[in-house]
């Protein structure tokens, strides 16, 4: 782990077992940022959702492969927006082939939905495969003036 007063960074092999410790630092890093607690609890979500995909989908659950997650708070003096990056080590995929949850024949399916909660909680969602390999997933919140 990395911290120097406004950026986190994780390095985490692909396992489930330290997602409570990505939810504690985004819901830490929220607070830092002054977001109210509805605000946290969905960036949260949004986080988690994030870092499951890359884990799950991304690196197949390789512990091999790591998972970055990146917190920051920009600019670093008074910032204005909270960004969280999430990078795998996959193959990468076509963000728009990823089935709509809320059609009716996917609406019933238990999963699916990471994508969604992401763009619905955040202000801004982009995907990029990266060129030397990866997803990496970039995640925006505005903050009050």
């Amino acid at each position: 782990m990395v911290f120097d007063g406004h950026r986190i960074r994780l390095n985490l092999p692909s396992s489930f077992e330290l997602l409570d410790l990505v939810q504690l630092l985004s819901d830490r890093m929220s607070a830092m940022a002054g977001l109210d607690e509805d605000a946290t609890h969905w960036i949260s979500v949004a986080v988690r959702e994030s870092v499951i995909n890359a884990i799950k989908h991304g690196n197949r659950e390789d512990r091999h492969k790591h998972v970055i997650v990146d917190f920051l708070l920009e600019p670093r003096v008074q910032p204005r927006q909270f960004t969280v990056e999430v990078l795998d080590e996959g193959e990468g995929f076509d963000p728009d082939a990823v089935a709509n949850p809320l059609d009716p024949e996917n609406v019933l399916k238990s999963s699916g939905r990471g994508i969604f909660f992401m763009r619905s909680f955040m202000d801004d969602v982009s995907m990029s495969r990266r060129p030397g390999g990866g997803m990496l997933v970039r995640m925006s919140k505005r903050l009050a003036s």
